[in-house]
């Protein structure tokens, strides 16, 4: 099902594979946009489906249809996006063109056997 967007200019981590979500923006949100989802089950999101296309102004979806004005949101999937970088190497050059004393207090990275 397609889904016509507000706003053409989209979200640029949006990905096909991504799950999609709605809330029904008059059922869950109070005056002036605030928040009163509290815990009510009816105002939390509901999933939509996976994002399969997207275009401009329109994502596709599998899966059921959400309500006109609704506000749809987006979930990466963990399987996919949870891990940190892999390769085999990096390599960092750092420059100073100050003319003045500088200190580094910390340089870190992340460091994982990614295969063997």
């Amino acid at each position: 099902m397609r889904i016509q967007l507000e706003d053409a200019h989209g979200n640029i981590s949006l990905q096909v594979g991504d799950d999609a979500y709605y809330i029904d923006y008059i059922n869950s949100y109070g005056f002036g946009g605030t928040s009163v989802f509290g815990n009510d089950p009816t105002k939390l999101p509901k999933k939509i489906g996976e994002i399969t296309k997207i275009g401009s102004d329109y994502i596709e979806c599998s899966g059921v249809e959400p309500p006109v004005g609704s506000f749809i949101m987006f979930q990466k999937k963990r399987s996919v996006n949870e891990n940190g970088l892999t390769g085999y190497y990096a390599s960092v050059k750092m420059t100073n063109n100050s003319t003045d004393r500088v200190e580094l207090f910390a340089l870190s990275s992340e460091v994982s056997e990614s295969s063997k």
